[in-house]
């Protein structure tokens, strides 16, 4: 059977800039074990696979695989699968329903990006001294060098450290042959611009594959969605405003922060279509 796919690109200034997605258009058929292997095959960091929704009140389902299994959610896969699936529909709701494992997640589109409604934080206590301590020794900073830290767990398992500065975050060459405790914590690390900056804070993330090793994410959606709970409930950010991410792998990643009149938290960003083609 043919399947259509589409690779897009995700976060980008431009095409090719931001976070890379394969999407399997036609996935109907396809169990969990092809999906994987697929996934693996074809080697990007999340590969989604489309198919018609079973709750009533969404508009399409998916998928999303890592090359360690499957996810109940992440941010830049939303805003790719949706991408596609407008694009195979003509005219589409003000608001689109996507049904993932997490549930239902709302997507609005705003002039030429898409956004999603942050899902809740499901962990957000202080993280424990000594997995603390594993952090920072891995990103070679001193515990001064941490303005403020916290869980911002959302799914994936991401722990925030906030640094001093942009500049500081820029700087980091982490050691990525080591990770913290069984290898399931991923950290997210987040400076400030200087005021005045078009972009408010940089952003970086560390995850570990399917292989148990540290890699650095070219941009996040899920990390954006809760880093940005994180400081907008505490103060130290305001909505709206724009993040970037990539600039140590040689990318322009740009992250749309906005909130609506109940205080939710939507993320949202361009997305640019760069292969059609057929499995």
């Amino acid at each position: 059977m043919d399947r259509r796919f589409r690779l897009v690109d995700v976060f980008g200034t431009r095409p090719l800039a931001g976070n890379p997605l394969a999407v399997v258009v036609d996935a109907e058929g396809l169990d969990a074990d092809e999906m994987l292997d697929l996934t693996r095959w074809l080697g990007f960091s999340e590969t989604t696979f489309l198919l018609p929704p079973e709750s009533a009140d969404a508009d399409y389902r998916v998928r999303i695989f890592t090359l360690s299994g499957e996810l109940p959610f992440a941010g830049h896969p939303t805003l790719g699968t949706c991408h596609v699936w407008a694009g195979l529909h003509g005219d589409l709701p003000e608001q689109i329903v996507q049904e993932c494992g997490a549930g239902l997640v709302p997507l609005r589109r705003s002039g030429s990006s898409l956004s999603f409604r942050a899902p809740p934080v499901l962990r957000q206590e202080p993280i424990a001294t000594s997995e603390l301590a594993d952090i920072i020794s891995i990103l070679g900073i001193d515990e001064s060098d941490v303005l403020a830290s916290r869980w911002v767990d959302n799914g994936p398992g991401w722990a925030g450290l906030l640094l001093s500065d942009a500049e500081s975050v820029l700087r980091l060459h982490p050691d990525l042959s080591r990770r913290v405790g069984e290898g399931k914590v991923d950290i997210g690390v987040v400076g400030f611009h200087d005021r005045g900056s078009e972009t408010l804070y940089e952003v970086r993330a560390f995850f570990s594959n399917h292989l148990g090793e540290l890699v650095e994410d070219p941009v996040t959606g899920s990390l954006n969605a809760s880093v940005a709970q994180w400081l907008i409930g505490e103060g130290r950010a305001d909505a709206p405003y724009v993040a970037s991410q990539g600039v140590a792998l040689g990318r322009s990643g740009v992250i749309e922060i906005t909130t609506d009149e109940s205080g939710a938290v939507w993320v949202g960003g361009r997305v640019f279509e760069v292969v059609a083609g057929t499995l």
